[in-house]
């Protein structure tokens, strides 16, 4: 039986099969590894509250399983064109997923990742895309294009038209960053961006 203290965050049982580092420098796979773990402990949850209820399943608390899984998986050992390599995603395949497992997770490229990714912090009184102009007295919506340029999409009388107009536009421009990396992500991945719906509380 492994004892409690031996277990990474209480929970990770790190195994003898696979090599943790090479060179004094972890390997990819034990990077991601101890990255979800961590974000499972009750310390890092009360630092980053984002991460609250995040947990992993009975199979990736073992390295062995995780650095076998990873090999298998499509985008594992991709690059985007700016020579990023992808990042492993937890709530693509699930909406509001909380728990990285073998089923819900894959890896996909950074402009993915941040394309879909929540701004709560940044976020005011009205719907995501959206805010009041005082100058023109009416609503604008403005999407981030996938390029990382603010697109002004137009103006409206009211911040639910406004929000319509910026779900439409967002929706495309994350179905045509899905076409782009077609051939280099899980079918599964490609699947969930052509069906993708932008929600007002994104």
């Amino acid at each position: 039986m492994i004892k409690m203290k031996s277990l990474v965050y209480g929970i990770g049982d790190k195994g003898f099969k696979y090599p943790v580092a090479v060179d004094r420098i972890h390997l990819k796979e034990y990077r991601l590894w101890i990255g979800f773990l961590s974000r499972g402990d009750k310390l890092w949850q009360s630092r980053y509250p984002s991460y609250a209820g995040t947990t992993c399943s009975e199979n990736f608390k073992s390295y062995t399983f995780f650095y076998e899984w990873c090999q298998r998986q499509v985008g594992f050992c991709s690059r985007d064109e700016k020579g990023r390599i992808f990042q492993l995603d937890k709530d693509l395949l699930i909406r509001g997923n909380n728990c990285y497992s073998e089923d819900t997770c894959v890896f996909i490229p950074q402009a993915i990742n941040k394309l879909l990714t929540k701004t709560n912090a940044l976020r005011g009184e009205y719907p995501i895309g959206v805010h009041f102009c005082n100058r023109d007295k009416n609503f604008k919506a403005t999407c981030n294009n996938g390029k990382k340029i603010q697109v002004r999409i137009g103006s409206y009388s009211t911040k639910e038209e406004a929000f319509i107009a910026y779900k439409n536009y967002k929706e495309m421009v994350i179905k045509q960053v899905a076409e782009k990396y077609k051939e280099q992500i899980d079918p599964r991945a490609y699947t969930a961006l052509l069906n993708y719906e932008v929600n007002i509380n994104d």
